[in-house]
């Protein structure tokens, strides 16, 4: 789901490759590579004492979803873009020799007409078979990325993910778990029905909304009118999670400390980096803060203040991210004005995380659980 340029220096700050003899693959290596409608971005890690460490990892703005909303193709430039970031991925694996790996697609290429044909250039020039997942995997592989983040008194839980191409919304139900088990229930986490031990998050609904920041912005980038192109994306995303059923009924408890929200995505985390006020983005100070809904707000009344041109020169936000900042903003808003709380969590992970939060646990590489944040 949806970032900017300037990840590839979140990461070069916050993770720091190993050494390690590359001659022969290691079994305690995994990878987790996703195509998002704006960037692709892989990490490789090992297991660490219930969380993982990350060995290397690769970040590029490839826009590929770029005049999707428009002409329902990806364009050929985006194309060009894409196959280049991911053989870059590709060397890395050759490097590395990564024997658990998981590379997946999301919704660029779900809503492309062209989007099975990109997918056999680039398994054919690269030498990568994506995984094209549906919007419910999608949703809980971002949900399990942030399971070290659930407070212990959660009992109702709202994890959203902001992407390029489309929002998910999980609301989950931690109200039978026992506190100490509900980051472990959440990496367990399967969309479909089945059994509900006492041990087992419930999912209350899910949904996925066919809007992210690029594809907002891009249906409202006619008017020209700062302050309503962004009134008019929040009235829209408002309408199209109208049929999510936590939005038609109160689910959130009468004492605040039981319900929690968790964001993931380029939004939730450029809020929480311009309320630090960092000139440089650093993921050590951003992922896993609370942000108060106060600050959330002041925060955005900035933005909007700022104008187009000023959050262009605006030197924390960068050049990809002050285009689509405000549409992220729009639906960040949205979720806090129809559920209020004092304060969330910002998650720097998603996919790929919750992918390798996944295979690990698949693996029996978190026999002692995973440890909480």
């Amino acid at each position: 789901m949806a970032r900017d340029l300037t990840e590839s220096a979140q990461e070069c700050v916050a993770f720091v490759p190993r050494r390690r003899d590359l001659a022969a693959p290691e079994s305690d290596l995994y990878a987790a590579l996703d195509l998002g409608t704006n960037s692709c971005r892989m990490l490789i890690a090992t297991p660490d004492a219930g969380r993982f460490r990350v060995v290397d990892a690769f970040a590029k703005s490839v826009r590929l979803g770029s005049g999707l909303e428009r002409t329902g193709h990806l364009s050929r430039g985006a194309i060009g873009r894409t196959l280049a970031a991911l053989d870059v991925c590709a060397s890395k694996l050759a490097r590395y020799q990564v024997e658990n790996v998981r590379l997946v697609a999301t919704e660029a290429c779900r809503r492309a007409r062209n989007g099975s044909h990109f997918l056999a250039v680039a398994a054919r020039e690269t030498g990568l078979a994506l995984e094209v997942i549906r919007p419910e995997e999608e949703a809980r592989l971002a949900v399990i990325s942030c399971a070290p983040l659930v407070s212990s008194k959660a009992e109702q839980v709202l994890v959203f993910d902001i992407g390029g191409g489309s929002t998910e919304l999980v609301w989950l139900d931690l109200s039978s778990v026992d506190p100490s088990r509900r980051a472990q229930a959440i990496v367990n986490l399967e969309m479909s029905g089945g059994e509900q031990g006492p041990d087992t998050a419930r999912i209350v609904d899910f949904i996925s909304v066919p809007l992210g920041v690029a594809t907002l912005h891009e249906r409202y980038a006619d008017v020209s009118d700062d302050s309503a192109r962004f009134a008019l994306m929040s009235w829209y995303f408002e309408e199209r999670i109208s049929g999510f059923k936590p939005y038609l009924e109160h689910l959130t408890g009468d004492n605040p400390e039981t319900f929690q929200m968790i964001g993931t995505s380029g939004t939730v985390t450029t809020v929480g980096a311009a309320h630090l006020g960092l000139r440089r983005y650093d993921r050590r100070k951003v992922d896993g803060m609370r942000l108060s809904a106060q600050a959330i707000e002041e925060v955005i009344a900035r933005f909007l203040r700022l104008g187009p041109d000023g959050r262009r020169s605006d030197i924390g936000l960068g050049r990809d991210r002050s285009e689509l900042i405000m549409s992220g903003a729009a639906i960040l808003q949205t979720l806090l004005r129809i559920w209020p709380t004092e304060s969330m969590r910002v998650a720097d992970r998603g996919l790929r995380e919750g992918m390798l939060f996944a295979m690990m646990n698949a693996r029996g590489a978190f026999c002692d659980g995973i440890w909480a944040e």
